[in-house]
């Protein structure tokens, strides 16, 4: 029954990918109606519980941190692609679409999966345990990128608005990509135990021995099959993203609002993976996805931006404003005193996901 069962699920993950790449195919620069939107909404979900699937089978072969870092890079890499098309295509409408996808990343991450998967892990098991050094050292990176890409450029005064001068953004681009390379080298190469899943008693989980692990041929195709549920993940997210700002116009809410949605659609594989990984008391894998998506999102997304920059026309606004300054500070600050000591009980997912109700709160009324 159980081998049955795992076949059942193995064939469903493998077509859902293919038929969302070719559902997007078939609609890519369409108007949906409302059948057509209802259709994509379906496969968008099936596409996401596959893309789980196989990055947890990736991650299973390949071991933890590489696990979680193959899921956040893919997904951003695709996510810089939609966020670069979206640009091209919107003019000077997407002139803060970058800014605001990227700190949507940053807030739904830092925030949301970081307070749901304390809550779910510290319930669950009394308390949610992870490695301090390891989640502090990502924290910083996430903040250095964040302040250098988002905050700063609120303050320099080269170009009217909070933009970058070229020399500026070139500086940042430059610093981004130094900064996140040093990171996955820190994480997968010289300091990996630090990335690693612990026990309640301090020591580092090395092995799964919840079950053998697959072959290279299934990780090979698991791997495969993950990139083509990505793109239609984000593809899909891009397709209905019209009815999303029709919806969103209708009710009078903020546009920025539409980021925000899309933002979370992309997001939900690494959100179910990272609660996942937090049911079985593996926290640290959880904080991985979480931290490592924000930092990817910022490391990979203002050096592709930056680039695009040389032939997109209009002005490309990265400065946040003071609300947000706020709610960046406060999430730092919070997340510093959360890390520390290395352990957490539902008050810190909880206080964790006020921050992103704040955030969406102030999302739709300004």
């Amino acid at each position: 029954m159980i081998t049955r069962l795992g076949s059942l699920t193995s064939r469903w993950a493998t077509l859902v990918p293919v038929l969302a790449v070719v559902l997007l195919v078939l609609t890519w620069g369409r108007r949906l109606p409302g059948g057509g939107v209802a259709l994509v909404t379906v496969v968008l979900a099936g596409a996401v519980l596959a893309a789980v699937h196989h990055a947890e089978v990736v991650a299973h072969r390949v071991g933890e941190p590489f696990g979680s870092l193959v899921l956040a890079v893919a997904v951003t890499i695709i996510e810089v692609a939609l966020i670069v098309t979206l640009m091209v295509d919107g003019g000077d409408k997407s002139a803060t679409l970058a800014r605001d996808t990227v700190f949507a990343a940053v807030m739904i991450t830092c925030n949301g999966v970081v307070g749901l998967c304390l809550l779910v892990a510290s319930l669950r098991h009394g308390t949610a345990v992870f490695n301090p050094e390891g989640t502090g050292a990502a924290l910083a990176t996430v903040a250095t990128l964040a302040t250098l890409s988002l905050v700063l450029p609120s303050f320099t005064t080269s170009k009217p608005g909070p933009q970058f001068s070229g020399a500026q953004l070139t500086f940042a681009a430059l610093t981004s990509l130094i900064l996140y390379g040093l990171f996955v080298a820190t994480q997968t190469v010289r300091h990996r135990d630090y990335f690693l899943p612990i026990t309640r008693q301090g020591e580092v989980i090395t092995v799964d021995t919840h079950a053998a692990a697959p072959s290279a041929r299934t990780a090979w195709i698991s791997l495969g099959l993950l990139g083509l549920a990505l793109i239609g993940v984000v593809g899909l997210a891009k397709g209905v993203s019209p009815a999303i700002e029709s919806g969103v116009a209708a009710a009078g809410l903020n546009q920025a609002v539409v980021g925000v949605i899309i933002a979370l659609l992309v997001l939900l594989p690494e959100t179910i993976a990272a609660l996942r990984s937090a049911r079985r008391d593996r926290v640290q894998t959880s904080l991985n996805l979480a931290l490592g998506s924000a930092m990817a999102s910022i490391g990979l997304t203002i050096p592709v931006v930056a680039l695009a920059s040389i032939w997109l026309s209009g002005p490309l606004i990265l400065g946040l404003g003071p609300t947000h300054m706020l709610l960046f500070a406060l999430t730092i600050v919070v997340s510093s005193l959360t890390v520390v000591p290395g352990r957490a009980t539902p008050l810190q997912g909880g206080v964790h996901l006020v921050l992103f109700a704040a955030y969406l709160e102030l999302a739709v009324n300004p």
